[in-house]
């Protein structure tokens, strides 16, 4: 069955960095759009970056362009997102998902948009 695992969070001091992971399995990430979106407290799910698996297209929010990338190792049907010079308000519980289609790699799309996501992980920034 389809399953998307994060890993790599953590707490971390402002300024610092840390490298998210999302495995996929059940599935091949060829034609899909890969994102991540983080969660705070009390707060809606924002989108934060997405990669587009056919071309490599990447798609950055504002509030983390400059600082965070993402990228792909095919061959490990995962995707990173390496998030540098982190600040307190980058706290929160970060999550990965795909669909497949092409139109959704794009600025701000909606979670409504990803059809598989997983569980999350928690980035702490102090």
């Amino acid at each position: 069955h389809v399953q998307l695992v994060e890993s790599g969070g953590g707490s971390v001091q402002a300024g610092g960095s840390l490298r998210l992971s999302c495995l996929a399995s059940g599935f091949t990430l060829s034609n899909r759009c890969m994102g991540w979106f983080r969660q705070g407290p009390g707060k809606e799910r924002d989108w934060v970056a997405s990669i587009y698996i056919g071309d490599g297209q990447t798609n950055l929010g504002d509030s983390v362009k400059g600082r965070f990338t993402m990228t792909l190792d095919t061959a490990e049907q995962t995707v990173h997102l390496l998030m540098n010079n982190l600040k307190p308000e980058d706290s929160a519980m970060y999550y990965c998902a795909a669909v497949r289609s092409r139109y959704v790699c794009r600025d701000n799309p909606s979670t409504g948009e990803f059809t598989y996501w997983g569980q999350g992980t928690q980035v702490t920034v102090s």
